[in-house]
């Protein structure tokens, strides 16, 4: 037998009853002498991991046939959990009391053991054994205590605080924000113990606001020495050498379109008109060509795996030379870049698609609001004239690709974003719906047809690549939302085999109407979230069936590498054993990458919590209508719609009555009046409290 974790664990399962010994394992396996110290290794690993349960004796056991679950702990404020299983066969979270979670903190892998069912039917348990303690460091505020002190964790789930005695304080001042290095973890006995590793400064510093959140998460904020000498060597001036087996298309009629404030401009695109119908080019900035694989700029890139944006700030996944400048389509610069070439015929069907190493330069720098306008009022100053034919020519190009892309599968949710104003000073001054007009839908579905013709092209070669995948909905969560907009009076055609022309046809049908917004959110939330994968399932939320990242290598690691496999497929072909390799490599990058676009999200979603509270702090007491947008066990979110903000509405402040929370049908209801708060309820409440330290608005009902 060839010993793998998963064969030792199938053997396992078919031929032992009972916890064992590791010896005895062995035997019941007919594990020969040559291979026990392997397979001692491998169970070792395996109650590691949790996939076995080390006893009391030594013995090993199967963690569901003794009511055990593995998985990892969210603590809550209150002190107590939810342990969330590893294995998704075990149906919904396990609670862990307060006395119960054996001196786990919030992320550690736990087992724990199944004792009760709850009055609301969700299984209680304890926690027997911590398999790994993921943290080892967090960001909170310093409060002293005689010589000693506590850090209280910026992050409220982390229930513990953590004790710091003189020595190791650092110097820590009353109301400063540090950085605490955990020395022991807590037990029965005593508090979690740590030393002051960082002082960040005072909590209502905006910067150091900043700053806590890019410690709390690990975000690399600067870059290492090697790593920027590297992007320094980068030149501007194109040499000889770059330009060889590069086609000229200097003379070409090419411009990028962007928001305002960008200077990291990735793509271009160009349009001629052809006999059969239209010839798209988007020319992708030629990353690749300045970073090399396993080159520090190369690591530095991958450990990022992408930009995160934020309000008035960038933390790039390159440097700044290369971002803004050197690798940056600026206009009337040559610029190095990647081509797709895209004929379509005059139903917007691809006929035909190329990929080349070419030169551009950039015509016009555009914004989305000066596209925008130039379709809807025409070039008035006569500015653009050279263009105008071209934009025109885009404009009906990009209606067709939509219309046909709408048609075939894919879902336009309508959830409007927030952007965020913020002062010179740092101050935020307003936070309004973010614009989104046809020359975002323009670029929009360029970008999907040129990253479709990539996945496409390398799909045809057989090329082992990343691929940009969505799953289908799980089916209990559509069945959930299905129940959910009966009560608008719709209805899904068959939600138990939900296709997603079936999802884009409800949306069409509450466009417009007052549940637009709570149908899109709820519905995207029932949605599983985007990933990538060397697996090539398909992207169920567009309907198509191949689909990559390729048209931002500035900003995405995973698009980098598509440039890399298109530019090699161009000069060689893959043997069958270089096809494996690429496989296990391709699956490493697009596992590590899904990480660090969470990561980043997490980031950009704190950081927009943090400016909406700062925004909200002056406005202690005021008056908003809004409209309730989530409903939670500890009341319901209310979306404000003069400011576009979020805030809470805690059950606790529902004094009129006695409220209960029923779940899925999303709203509250009074016991004796049998008041009701629901999703898409339009509501009138005040701000009762803000704490900028948890991001939190709380509402008060008016």
């Amino acid at each position: 037998m060839k010993l793998t974790k998963d064969t030792i664990l199938k053997q396992i399962r078919k031929k032992t009853s009972r916890p064992m010994k590791v010896s005895e394992i062995a035997r019941a396996l007919g594990i020969t002498e040559v291979q026990r110290r392997e397979f001692r290794n491998h169970v070792k690993q395996m109650a590691e991991a949790g996939t076995l349960v080390r006893l009391r004796g030594g013995r090993y056991g199967l963690p569901d046939e003794m009511n055990l679950i593995t998985g990892i702990l969210h603590g809550h404020p209150n002190g107590y959990g939810f342990l969330v299983p590893d294995k998704s066969e075990q149906d919904g979270d396990i609670y862990i009391g307060p006395k119960h979670t054996s001196g786990a903190m919030h992320k550690d892998k736990v087992v724990a053991r199944i004792e009760s069912q709850g009055g609301s039917g969700r299984p209680e348990g304890r926690i027997i054994r911590i398999l790994e303690r993921t943290t080892t460091s967090l960001v909170g505020l310093f409060e002293p205590f005689d010589r000693d002190g506590w850090i209280i964790p910026m992050e409220d789930k982390y229930f513990h605080d953590i004790f710091v005695s003189g020595k190791n304080k650092l110097g820590a001042k009353s109301g400063q924000m540090v950085v605490v290095e955990i020395i022991s973890y807590p037990d029965k006995h005593q508090p979690p113990i740590g030393k002051v590793v960082e002082v960040l400064g005072y909590s209502d510093d905006p910067q150091v606001e900043l700053n806590s959140i890019f410690r709390k998460f690990g975000t690399r904020t600067d870059f290492p020495l090697k790593v920027l000498e590297q992007a320094e060597k980068a030149t501007t001036l194109l040499s000889e050498k770059d330009k060889k087996n590069r086609r000229d298309l200097t003379d070409w009629i090419i411009f990028t379109i962007d928001g305002e404030t960008a200077k990291d401009f990735d793509d271009a695109v160009s349009l001629q008109m052809t006999d059969e119908g239209f010839r798209l080019g988007v020319h992708i900035a030629d990353v690749s060509h300045y970073i090399k694989k396993d080159s520090a700029l190369d690591k530095e890139a991958l450990e990022r795996g992408t930009s995160i944006y934020f309000p008035n700030g960038v933390i790039p996944m390159l440097p700044f030379e290369l971002s803004n400048d050197t690798c940056s389509l600026k206009p009337n610069v040559k610029r190095l870049t990647l081509t797709a070439l895209l004929d379509f015929d005059r139903e917007g069907n691809v006929i035909k698609s190329e990929f080349f190493d070419s030169i551009i330069k950039s015509c016009t720098r555009f914004t989305y609001t000066e596209v925008a306008q130039l379709l809807e009022k025409g070039d008035t100053g006569k500015k653009h004239s050279k263009v105008m034919e071209v934009l025109k020519n885009m404009h009906r190009l990009s209606r067709i690709l939509r219309k046909q892309r709408f048609k075939s599968g894919s879902v336009d949710f309508q959830v409007p974003e927030p952007e965020v104003h913020i002062s010179d000073e740092g101050k935020v001054e307003k936070i309004i719906k973010a614009q989104h007009n046809e020359a975002h839908e323009l670029i929009e579905e360029f970008m999907l047809a040129a990253n479709q013709a990539a996945a496409r092209y390398l799909f045809e070669r057989k090329i082992p690549s990343i691929h940009r995948i969505h799953e289908s909905p799980d089916e209990k969560k559509i069945m959930e939302f299905h129940e959910f907009v009966t009560g608008f009076g719709l209805r899904l055609r068959s939600p138990g085999d939900i296709q997603s022309t079936d999802l884009q046809n409800l949306l069409k049908k509450v466009r417009g109407k007052p549940e637009e917004r709570v149908v899109n959110t709820l519905l995207l939330r029932t949605m599983k979230r985007a990933q990538y994968s060397q697996k090539d399932p398909g992207h169920y939320c567009l309907g198509f069936e191949h689909y990559t990242h390729f048209t931002s290598p500035i900003r995405r690691y995973p698009d980098l590498i598509t440039h890399r496999l298109l530019k090699a497929s161009l000069t060689q072909k893959f043997s069958g054993h270089e096809k494996k390799r690429l496989a296990r490599e391709m699956t490493e990058i697009a596992e590590h990458s899904t990480l660090r676009e969470g990561k980043a999200t997490e980031v950009e979603r704190e950081i927009s919590d943090l400016r909406r509270a700062q925004y909200m702090a002056d406005k202690i007491g005021k008056s908003f209508t809004g409209t309730i947008v989530s409903v939670t066990p500890f009341g319901f979110f209310v979306e404000l719609i003069e400011v576009f903000v979020e805030g809470l509405v805690h059950v606790s402040s529902l004094t009129d009555d006695y409220y209960i929370h029923i779940e899925p049908e999303h709203k509250w209801r009074g016991q004796r009046r049998h008041k009701v708060y629901k999703i898409g309820d339009r509501v009138k409440v005040k701000v009762a409290k803000v704490d900028l330290a948890l991001r939190r608005i709380d509402l008060a009902l008016m």
